[in-house]
């Protein structure tokens, strides 16, 4: 097998991301902490705030950064471990990683709140994040835009913005935005896990390659040729993927779809597990107010007859 590090260190650990992701942290501390006055009704800035962005742009730079997104150009299944984590891992910690008051500045503009607000009605944000997800993995759609830089740009950003739209009723807590509590937020991942699974299960079981751009050696140059510089591939003889794996392309689609769910299943497994928890909690705290209510109208009433 030929080693990754043909491609060179640009191609590899895209240094120029990098330093865009470094520079994004740089003005989240400042508008988080020096320039924390432009805002109205600012709290400082929380640890847990903190972390959950930080830890955003790490899995961030990982995943679209770090030599696992040139490998994801070359096997399907490092490409679906991409997804995974951009969509369900990225996406939530970014939200709660941005404090309430940054968030109440994007959605002082109207027509912004406005389409946030249609836009992450349960049902609405479910139907768009499954219409997106499949849509981008459709093998004719994904083969086409794999061949456009722009397009895969675009493609992906819609994505991503989807799956925001997906986790907002779940984990933003703007108190003047709408989202579900206890019991419906389990449904809601329940069932966005369920909406998923159609898509997964055609990679899953389909039985030939389906991706031109995984198995076809000129569909997949081409491709390639887009996700490094210039020049790059210029005396390099590689002729397609199965030059850097031994795995055959079709088991590595069903390895794709799998990792997607079994990713999908683990992060939901923790995320209903942890409103479980803090809705039992809810529900204890407030059986004992009902009762100590109860007992206090019991004791006025007997001292009243």
């Amino acid at each position: 097998m030929m080693p990754f590090s043909i491609f060179g260190f640009r191609a590899l650990w895209s240094p120029y991301y990098f330093l865009t992701l470094v520079l994004l942290v740089v003005l989240y501390f400042l508008l988080t902490k020096k320039w924390r006055h432009w805002f109205e009704g600012t709290e400082p800035v929380t640890g847990r705030e903190i972390k959950y962005f930080l830890a955003s742009m790490v899995l961030l730079y990982i995943v679209k950064g770090s030599p696992v997104d040139l490998i994801g150009h070359i096997l399907f299944s490092v490409h679906m471990t991409q997804m995974a984590l951009l969509l369900l891992g990225v996406a939530p910690l970014l939200i709660i990683g941005i404090p309430n008051f940054i968030w109440k500045k994007v959605f002082s503009v109207k027509i912004i709140d406005k389409i946030v607000r249609l836009l992450t009605k349960p049902i609405i944000s479910l139907l768009i994040f499954t219409l997106a997800f499949s849509m981008y993995h459709y093998p004719m759609i994904l083969d086409y835009i794999k061949l456009s830089a722009v397009l895969h740009a675009v493609f992906t950003i819609t994505v991503f913005l989807s799956a925001l739209l997906l986790w907002w009723p779940i984990v933003n807590t703007m108190e003047d935005h709408p989202h579900l509590h206890g019991l419906k937020k389990i449904g809601y991942v329940i069932l966005s896990a369920l909406l998923v699974t159609p898509a997964c299960a055609l990679i899953i079981f389909v039985d030939v390659p389906v991706y031109e751009t995984y198995s076809s050696g000129e569909a997949w140059l081409q491709a390639m040729a887009l996700c490094v510089p210039a020049g790059t591939l210029t005396g390099l003889s590689i002729s397609g993927p199965e030059l850097f794996t031994n795995m055959p392309t079709v088991y590595d689609q069903q390895l794709g779809g799998i990792i997607m769910k079994v990713v999908q299943e683990l992060i939901y497994v923790v995320v209903i597990g942890k409103i479980f928890i803090k809705w039992y909690r809810e529900e204890q705290l407030n059986a004992d107010e009902i009762t100590q209510r109860d007992l206090l109208e019991r004791q006025k009433f007997e001292m009243n007859r």
